[in-house]
């Protein structure tokens, strides 16, 4: 730690940074649709179903449900995790095949790869071990390797699945899913799922469950006029609100002040215009231009009609 990060920490008496964008199960904040989604996940995957999908903006939480999804199978399912599937087919079975601790320092022809998964797959099945394959940025994977992917679903008992598969990725994955030549990866998914945004209802509380996460016992560490600002500006977000708060904490903490204001808010903003909403205009001060602009309009209208009028006469 650094002494700049031990003064900020000491300055607002807490133990660790609140509100890094590193996806820590100890920060996750279970608002209604991260709970939803994560209810639909494992009554899915207890139906043995073969495709499960996840999705959900940028910076929805899809990763940090990913992993809190982990840590509940941890202790009865044999678990693969795919971070980056922009890769060919024979890449991702031999990262299945890793994933499985299979030997893949041989040189392997892709029949004897699939084999070799196939009879791991049965083993960890006769031991009481469902594997579950869970593929995180969905929406990047080529369409050869999403139909080699779906082929892996065939393997399978007279009950059950050998192999269950989640998709967690960006609105783009709907997208891609539609096409023409991948209906029947589509016609798999039975469970699915798309995260919201966090409701402005929710804010104080997720603010306050990351902070007492890293340690802060006290009182509101942002006004209340902050934390509307703060909203409008993440539009509910997690992850913009997780910026912009690390950044208007550092704005207090520069200026020595206790607690996080709307100021501290605007300075985060300005300082994230690439992600960020600025402040809008009020709806009345809107309404007041927009009337203004309309009698302008009216106005040019009656001296054109006016000069017209006068060249006839």
């Amino acid at each position: 730690m650094t002494e700049t990060e031990f003064t900020y920490l000491n300055h607002f008496r807490l133990e660790e940074m609140p509100f890094t964008l590193t996806p820590n199960t100890a920060f996750c904040y279970a608002h209604q649709s991260h709970q939803e989604a994560l209810n639909v996940l494992l009554v899915g995957i207890h139906n043995h179903e073969g495709f499960l999908k996840i999705t959900g903006e940028v910076g929805t939480g899809k990763t940090l449900l990913c992993r809190t999804l982990l840590k509940h199978l941890r202790d009865h399912f044999v678990t693969c995790y795919i971070l980056n599937p922009n890769i060919s087919p024979e890449g991702l079975l031999y990262t299945l095949a890793s994933e499985l601790h299979i030997d893949t320092n041989e040189q392997r022809s892709i029949p004897d790869l699939q084999h070799a998964i196939t009879q791991k797959l049965l083993h960890y099945y006769q031991n009481n071990r469902p594997v579950i394959l869970l593929i995180d940025e969905a929406q990047s994977m080529p369409v050869e390797t999403l139909e080699t992917l779906r082929l892996l679903t065939n393997l399978e008992t007279e009950k059950q699945k050998l192999l269950q598969i989640i998709l967690f990725g960006q609105p783009e994955l709907n997208t891609l899913l539609e096409r023409d030549d991948l209906r029947q990866l589509k016609q798999r998914i039975t469970f699915s799922y798309s995260l919201c945004p966090l409701p402005e209802k929710d804010l104080h509380a997720y603010l306050d469950h990351r902070l007492k996460a890293a340690g802060y016992r006290y009182s509101d560490l942002f006004t209340k006029k902050a934390k509307k600002s703060l909203y409008k500006a993440s539009e509910g977000i997690p992850r913009v609100i997780n910026i912009l708060s690390h950044k208007a904490l550092l704005s207090a903490y520069g200026r020595n002040e206790p607690v996080v204001n709307h100021k501290h808010i605007l300075n985060a903003i300005y300082d994230s215009k690439e992600i960020a909403q600025t402040p809008k205009a009020s709806k009345r001060g809107l309404q007041a231009i927009l009337a203004a602009l309309t009698m302008i309009g009216l106005s040019l209208a009656f001296l054109v009609l006016k000069h017209h009028l006068s060249g006839l006469l």
